[in-house]
């Protein structure tokens, strides 16, 4: 699916349920030739997905599964489950690594994508865990949220 110069590869919708987004960066990634074939063919599984700051301020991409591209044997072949490297400025790296710390929140993926020059960007979320009544309470809302926009909708075509 192609959007704004886009290709979209993958979503991690069970982010927006299990945590609170607060704010969104987009970086660059780090891979091998046959992880962007891989890609390509769009097997990559965000869900476990988390992103971390080691001590020596880089930041790593960790537990994404990108699925072993099958024509890459041996020597061309990459682990699946090896930590990526995210590339970032070192400003926005130190702004997010100092919100973690201090206000204990996570970094998860949220998609990854293809821009118009075909290099692999991911946008993580800066985002805090919600607790089980917490995910009732949102879906709670989103349905009251859809129940009134039916009825709108249901209102102007009456009307």
């Amino acid at each position: 699916m192609k959007r704004n110069g886009r290709t979209a590869i993958a979503q991690n919708r069970r982010a927006r349920h299990d945590y609170d987004i607060l704010d969104e960066v987009e970086a660059g990634l780090s891979l091998l030739g046959s992880e962007v074939k891989s890609l390509r063919e769009g097997r990559v599984q965000l869900v476990d997905g988390y992103a971390r700051v080691d001590e020596r301020g880089q930041m790593w991409l960790e537990s994404v599964h990108i699925a072993p591209y099958k024509f890459a044997v041996g020597f061309g072949a990459h682990d699946p489950e090896r930590r990526r490297r995210l590339l970032m400025h070192r400003a926005e790296i130190d702004r997010l690594a100092a919100r973690v710390g201090q206000e204990h929140l996570s970094l998860v993926p949220l998609s990854m994508y293809f821009n118009e020059d075909g290099r692999v960007k991911v946008v993580l979320a800066l985002a805090k865990g919600r607790r089980k009544a917490d995910k009732r309470q949102a879906l709670a809302k989103a349905d009251a949220q859809r129940d009134i926009a039916r009825e709108l909708a249901r209102r102007r075509q009456q009307g």
